[in-house]
C-alpha cells in the first residue's frame, strides 16, 4: 500500500490584499510503497478576489493550512500519477522490439 505525503516546497505572495499575501504555491506529492519511491510537483494559483474566510497572517501558516488549500482534485491527480509510476516499477511493462536483418 502507498503512502502519501504532500510537501510544500515554497510560496509566492504579493504585498496585497494584506502583506504576504500567498499566490502561488509550489507543492510536491511523494509515495512510498516498500523500497519503492516516486514523486511528482505541482503548482496552484490563488486570487484574492476567491478568498474565503479570513487572511491568515503569513507567520501564522503551517504546512496543513497551505495544503488544505490545494483542490482536492489537484492532489488526488498527482496522487494517481505517482502511484502509476510506482505501480510501473513494481511491475514495468512489456516492451517489445524486433530485429530485421538485412
Amino acid at each position: 500500500m502507498t503512502t502519501f505525503t504532500t510537501t510544500i516546497e515554497r510560496m509566492y505572495t504579493l504585498p496585497t490584499p494584506e502583506p504576504n499575501y500567498v499566490v502561488n504555491v509550489l507543492w510536491k506529492i511523494t509515495g512510498v510503497d516498500g523500497q519503492y519511491t516516486a514523486e511528482i510537483g505541482g503548482n496552484t494559483t490563488f486570487n484574492s478576489a476567491n478568498q474565503v474566510g479570513p487572511v491568515i497572517p503569513y507567520a501564522d501558516l503551517t504546512p496543513e493550512i497551505v495544503t488544505g488549500w490545494i483542490p482536492a482534485n489537484q492532489i488526488e491527480s498527482a496522487q494517481a500519477c505517482v502511484q502509476g509510476h510506482i505501480d510501473s516499477m513494481i511491475s514495468p511493462p512489456v516492451s517489445q522490439s524486433r530485429y530485421f536483418p538485412n
